[in-house]
C-alpha cells in the first residue's frame, strides 16, 4: 500500500509529503511549487480564480479533463491525477490565445479573476463553443468586479481557436496515462500525527476503513467540506476518498432507471438526463460548470441540505439510495431517508454506493422549479418539484416536494391526497392551499422571509397551472 500521495502538474510528478494530504490544491500549487497564476480569492469556490484543469486517466488511455475550483480540492482528492494550471497552457515564453485575445481586447484590469477566466475560455473553447450564449453560460462560474464583462466575452468571441494547442498535444497522454491509471489503481494510507487518509481501489476496502473509522469524512466532489475547511469550521481527523473506485463513477440507464454512481458528477449527470430535459435544465443552476465538474448527487444527498436542489425531484421520482457496509448493501426510498435537520437513517459504518433515479416517462409530468436571490451560482431560498398523471384534465396521482420550507425537504403527501382524483383548474388548488401551508414550516433567514417562503409556496402551484394551460413560462423558476 503505497503511503504518499502522487499527482502531475504540468506534466511534472509531484510525491506529496504525508501532511500535504489535508491542505487545499491551491496552497500546494502557490507555496509549494510557486505557481502563483492560480489565485485564491473567495476560498469558497464561488468566484473561480482559482479555475484549473484536472485531468484523470480512463481504462482506454485518454486523459479527460474538466475545469474545476482549485481552492475547495483537498491533495488528498487528486492522488494520480494531472492538473493543469494556467501557467502550463503557454505557448513556451508565449502567451496562448486566449491570453492574446484577453490583452488585444482588454479583458484583463486588476488581474486576479484574469487567470481563472483564461483556463475556463481555454476548456471551454477545446469544443469550438463559439456562440455568445454559450460562453456566458459557460463563463458563470468566472467573476469579475471590474471589466462589465463586455471586454471578456469579446475576447472570447475573437480567440483564433485554430491557433490553440489543444490539451492533448500540449500533454500527449500516452506516457502519461499509463501513469496515471496505475497509481489510480494502488490504494493510499496516509498517517500524519494524529490524522489518517485513505484511498480504496475497492468498494470492500472502502467499507472497512468506515467500519474502523465511523465518524471521518467521506470525500468525493468535496465541494462543502472544502469550503468548511478553509472558513475553519472543520478540521477531519479522518478522511477517505472514494475517487478511485471503478464501480462509484459509472451511470447507467437501464429500463427506465438511471442508476447514478456515488462519485459521478453532476456534470456527468446532467449529460445523462438527455431522456429527462427538465433535469438537465435544472441542473443548469446547480452552482457553476467548475462546481458541477467536481460535486455529486450523492454529496449533495449525504450532505442532507433542507435547501439542497437536487432532494425535491429525488423526492417526487422516489429514488432509491443503495447504502453499503461490512455487512453488505441495503435500499432505502430517498423519501425514508432522512430523520431530521441533516440526519439521516445510515449507520455510522455505510456510505452511498448508488442512487437509482426512475426516469420520468412520456406520459408524465415533471416539472422543477428554483427560486433564489440571483440568476446563477446561488443557494435556493425555495425549490418545488412536481411529478403527476393527468387524464381528461383530472390528476389520477401525483406528487409534490418543497424544499426549504422545513428541517428537511418536504414531501407533501396530505396535499397529493387531497389532489387526486380533481381537475387540474384553479379552484382544486385554492382548494388545497391551506393543506400546503399546514404541512411546511419556514423560517427566517438571509435568504428570505418566512411569510416569502410561504408565499412562494402557494404560487408555486398556481405557476404550474399556468404553465400547463399555456398561460405561463417554462419550469425551473426562471
Amino acid at each position: 500500500m503505497r503511503q504518499e500521495l502522487v499527482i502531475f502538474v504540468n506534466g511534472m510528478r509531484h510525491a506529496i509529503p504525508p501532511g500535504g494530504a489535508f491542505g487545499t490544491l491551491t496552497d500546494f500549487l502557490r507555496r509549494d511549487l510557486s505557481l502563483t497564476g492560480t489565485k485564491v480569492v473567495c476560498a469558497e469556490g464561488d468566484c473561480g480564480s482559482c479555475t484549473v484543469l484536472v485531468g484523470r486517466s480512463g481504462d482506454d488511455g485518454t486523459i479527460a479533463y474538466r475545469p474545476v475550483c482549485g481552492c475547495i480540492l483537498l491533495l488528498g482528492q487528486l492522488d494520480g491525477t494531472h492538473v493543469v494550471t494556467v501557467e502550463g497552457l503557454s505557448r513556451g515564453d508565449r502567451l496562448n490565445p486566449v491570453q492574446e485575445s484577453m490583452v488585444r481586447c482588454h479583458g484583463a484590469q486588476c488581474g486576479y479573476c484574469t487567470p481563472g477566466f483564461v483556463v475556463a475560455l481555454y476548456a471551454m473553447l477545446q469544443t469550438d463553443r463559439r456562440d455568445e450564449a454559450a460562453v456566458c453560460r459557460g463563463l458563470t462560474g468566472n467573476l469579475c468586479r471590474c471589466t462589465g464583462y463586455e471586454p471578456i466575452l469579446r475576447a472570447a468571441m475573437e480567440t483564433d481557436v485554430e491557433a490553440i494547442e489543444r490539451i492533448d498535444k500540449l500533454y500527449p497522454p500516452q506516457s502519461l496515462a499509463e501513469q496515471m491509471l496505475g497509481l489510480d489503481r494502488e490504494p493510499v494510507l496516509i498517517v500524519d500525527g494524529g490524522r489518517s487518509f485513505f484511498k480504496p481501489v475497492t468498494i470492500e476496502q472502502a467499507a472497512e476503513f468506515r467500519a474502523g473509522n465511523p465518524g471521518g469524512a467521506i470525500v468525493a466532489g468535496g465541494t462543502d467540506l472544502g469550503v468548511q475547511v478553509n472558513k475553519n469550521l472543520r478540521r477531519p481527523e479522518v478522511v477517505m476518498s472514494l475517487l478511485a473506485l471503478p464501480e462509484l463513477r459509472r451511470i447507467e440507464a437501464k429500463g427506465g432507471v438511471l442508476r447514478v454512481g456515488a462519485t459521478a458528477t453532476l456534470s456527468q449527470l446532467q449529460e445523462a438526463f438527455a431522456e429527462a430535459p427538465e433535469f438537465a435544465h435544472y441542473l443548469e443552476w446547480f452552482g457553476s460548470p467548475q462546481i458541477r465538474n467536481a460535486g455529486t448527487l450523492a454529496g449533495n444527498l449525504a450532505n442532507g441540505s433542507p435547501i439542497g436542489d437536487l432532494l425535491p425531484p429525488l423526492f417526487v421520482l422516489e429514488a432509491k439510495v443503495e447504502l453499503v457496509s461490512t455487512a453488505g448493501r441495503r435500499v432505502v426510498d430517498v423519501n425514508d431517508l432522512y430523520t431530521g435537520y441533516r440526519q439521516t437513517v445510515m449507520r455510522p459504518d455505510e456510505l452511498i454506493a448508488a442512487v437509482e433515479i426512475p426516469l420520468p416517462r412520456a406520459d408524465e409530468i415533471f416539472r422543477l422549479y428554483k427560486v433564489s436571490r440571483r440568476l446563477d451560482l446561488d443557494i435556493s431560498t425555495f425549490s418545488a418539484a412536481i411529478w403527476m398523471r393527468l387524464r381528461d384534465g383530472r390528476i389520477i396521482d401525483c406528487r409534490l416536494s418543497y424544499g426549504g420550507v422545513g428541517p428537511t425537504v418536504v414531501r407533501l403527501r396530505r396535499t397529493e391526497a387531497a389532489l387526486r382524483g380533481k381537475p387540474l383548474d384553479e379552484p382544486t388548488l385554492a382548494s388545497v392551499e391551506p393543506i400546503v401551508q399546514a404541512e411546511i414550516s419556514t423560517l427566517s433567514d438571509v435568504r428570505g422571509s418566512s411569510e416569502y417562503r410561504r408565499l412562494l409556496a402557494g404560487n408555486i402551484l398556481r405557476r404550474f397551472h399556468a404553465e400547463m394551460t399555456g398561460a405561463g413560462g417554462n419550469g425551473n423558476g426562471r
